[in-house]
């Protein structure tokens, strides 16, 4: 059985992926370790970065950018990449990790840690998600620190450990908020629901998130789409049928908010469809439990992204 590394003082840090999550570690760490604040970057990524450089909250900030070889033996490696760009970045994060090196994947869904875990083994891995209202044009990112939660992180058997007092040490004293989670499982599990059952119907219909509070028909979608989450955790052996507190809100966040996955449409971008509905439909068939809502949001934002990528321009034109 694999040891957990001991870590008693975390003194650097590498940043994988400097989307709107890794930009809030950027903002909240670089003047608490200076130097020892790494963003990996290698090739045509790293050229774009020091000429383009990063803003945050319309701040340049400087970057300590290393490539995956450079950060072999990090004392803490934080993954902010998306979705489908973690699979291509698991030979670098292996090359990354050493021994004692701590692993936090902070993306959205529930199996980071799983995909990451399966190439550098569990004993590395400190679960963890966050909780972030962001906005990102091209390189530069705004969102309101005194509103945003940060980071939640626990070990998956709740236990307080040397490494979780060692991550609470480097948060503390920093622009980072947190909070140490007895059971992170279920809180992951929490959030998947909160994105599915909002981000998903909201990108469908187009609109800003007020539209909950407002339509009858839209907080159907989202509690039909929540039950289906609910559904799928409970055969893993994880209740989620406690709303989280963002949930209980009637409107959790700002009326005219939108969540990332109508951002990436917005913004000709793929989404990260794969890790929501995706996800939760290939579990599903897997313990046979029925996702028919899932399956319709998984279809439509799967077109909406076809309809960005120009499949059907030809027709669009000559309906003018």
């Amino acid at each position: 059985m694999s040891v957990k590394p001991s870590m008693k003082d975390i003194k650097t840090v590498a940043i994988m992926g400097s989307g709107a999550v890794g930009a809030y570690f950027i903002w909240g760490l670089s003047e608490k370790l200076g130097e020892n604040l790494w963003v990996i970057a290698d090739g045509a990524r790293r050229e774009r970065y020091e000429r383009d450089g990063i803003y945050i909250n319309d701040i340049r900030f400087p970057l300590h950018l290393r490539t995956p070889h450079e950060t072999k033996g990090v004392d803490l490696l934080l993954i902010a990449t998306k979705y489908d760009a973690l699979f291509h970045s698991l030979e670098e994060i292996k090359e990354i990790v050493d021994e004692h090196t701590i692993v936090m994947t902070l993306l959205n869904g529930v199996d980071s840690e799983t995909v990451v875990a399966d190439c550098i083994g569990e004993e590395h891995m400190v679960y963890s998600l966050m909780q972030i209202a962001s906005q990102r044009k091209g390189n530069r990112i705004t969102f309101a620190p005194e509103r945003t939660p940060g980071v939640f992180f626990g070990e998956k058997d709740g236990t307080t450990s040397d490494r979780i007092n060692a991550l609470v040490d480097l948060f503390e004293g920093s622009g980072v908020h947190y909070c140490v989670c007895r059971d992170i499982v279920q809180e992951i599990w929490k959030k998947m629901a909160f994105n599915v059952s909002m981000n998903l119907p909201q990108a469908i219909v187009g609109c800003p998130v007020g539209a909950f509070a407002v339509s009858e028909h839209m907080a159907n979608l989202r509690w039909r789409l929540r039950d289906e989450v609910c559904q799928v955790a409970a055969v893993l052996g994880v209740d989620i049928t406690e709303l989280s507190k963002i949930e209980k809100a009637k409107c959790p966040s700002l009326p005219s908010s939108k969540y990332s996955t109508l951002q990436d449409l917005e913004a000709g971008r793929h989404t990260e469809i794969e890790m929501f509905a995706g996800t939760l439909i290939r579990i599903g068939k897997q313990y046979h439990v029925p996702t028919p809502f899932c399956e319709f949001a998984y279809e439509a934002i799967k077109v909406l992204e076809e309809k960005n990528d120009g499949l059907f321009s030809d027709w669009t034109e000559c309906l003018k």
